[in-house]
């Protein structure tokens, strides 16, 4: 599964990264034990700092291997300080770092994902609580691992149902406009970037508005329904359909050239009796997402001329 990236993520991870080396360093200047780990913390303050700094000027060409790395660092920099600890009001006071490290990750990742940062720090912060030397924590660690997993799957399940939502279209369940484009031009990248084939293709319904008319919206949102789902039924894992609006749905079709195209939109045409038109093209050396489409839409357009001309 692909992951929510963009802007928000990175900036956040940035702010993340930020905060806790401000934090570190003002428990370095003010150290609220006599035998606090001072050295430590001026440390980590320089590794959030300096690491912050990184991120924000590499955050828009940040790898997701990097993204993991960086959030896993957090984890294991928690684990660290808990163990140099001097008391266990020090050790449970990591709770809110831990928090924010388990709603970061449920918030920008997929839930599975989010899942695994969670347990990732749980055990590192763990491990190193269990090697302090304080004692008589447990039932407040135990109290604090309890709430970041649980915070971090009610948020990740929600930031789930929020990206569904706001990536699908409701009627057909497939991806809505703005999904499908910022999908899709990610393929377009790759596709320019390795020279693989990329094919796109705009499929429009014939006569769709005599349905509705003559059977009421009700049919025509049943038809629609029953067409994407014909199609999605047929269509390879990698490709991507989605809505354009209205009777217009546009498809992605990764690793394929014309030919290949072809192929599938005769399969797909053979899943319902109702007539659709199509247009295709096939993305080129200096393509961009908006002449592609242009070559699709008029491609469609002759193919529906030479059909009216034909009857």
């Amino acid at each position: 599964m692909d992951r929510p990236r963009g802007a928000p993520a990175e900036t956040l991870l940035v702010a993340l990264y930020l905060v806790s080396g401000a934090l570190c360093f003002a428990g370095a200047v003010r150290p609220m034990h006599p035998e606090a780990p001072v050295g430590l913390l001026w440390a980590l303050g320089c590794v959030g700092v300096i690491g912050g700094a990184a991120l924000a000027l590499l955050r828009r060409n940040l790898p997701t291997w990097a993204l993991d790395g960086a959030l896993g660092l957090l984890s294991v920099l928690i684990g660290v300080l808990a163990w140099r600890s001097v008391t266990a009001v020090g050790i449970v006071g990591l709770g809110p770092a831990m928090i924010a490290v388990g709603l970061y990750a449920a918030h920008v990742l997929p839930l599975a994902a989010a899942r695994a940062h969670a347990a990732v720090l749980v055990v590192a912060a763990s491990i190193g609580a269990a090697a302090a030397a304080p004692a008589g924590f447990a039932p407040a660690w135990l109290a604090l691992v309890v709430t970041v997993v649980a915070l971090t799957e009610a948020q990740g399940r929600l930031a789930r149902r929020l990206r569904e939502a706001a990536d699908t279209d409701p009627l057909t369940g497939v991806a809505n406009r703005r999904a499908w484009e910022a999908e899709t031009s990610r393929h377009l990248a790759r596709a320019l970037r390795v020279g693989e084939p990329l094919s796109i293709a705009i499929l429009d319904l014939d006569d769709f508005k005599k349905v509705n008319d003559r059977d009421g919206h009700g049919a025509g949102d049943a038809l629609l329904r029953d067409l994407t789902a014909g199609w999605s039924d047929r269509l390879r894992h990698a490709d991507l359909l989605g809505r354009y609006g209205g009777d217009e749905f546009v498809l992605c079709l990764p690793s394929t050239d014309q030919q290949g195209a072809h192929e599938l939109l005769e399969r797909l045409e053979a899943s319902h009796e109702f007539r659709w038109s199509v247009g295709l093209a096939t993305v080129g050396p200096s393509d961009t997402l908006a002449t592609v489409l242009a070559r699709a839409d008029e491609d469609l357009y002759l193919r529906k001329r030479a059909g009216r001309t034909a009857g």
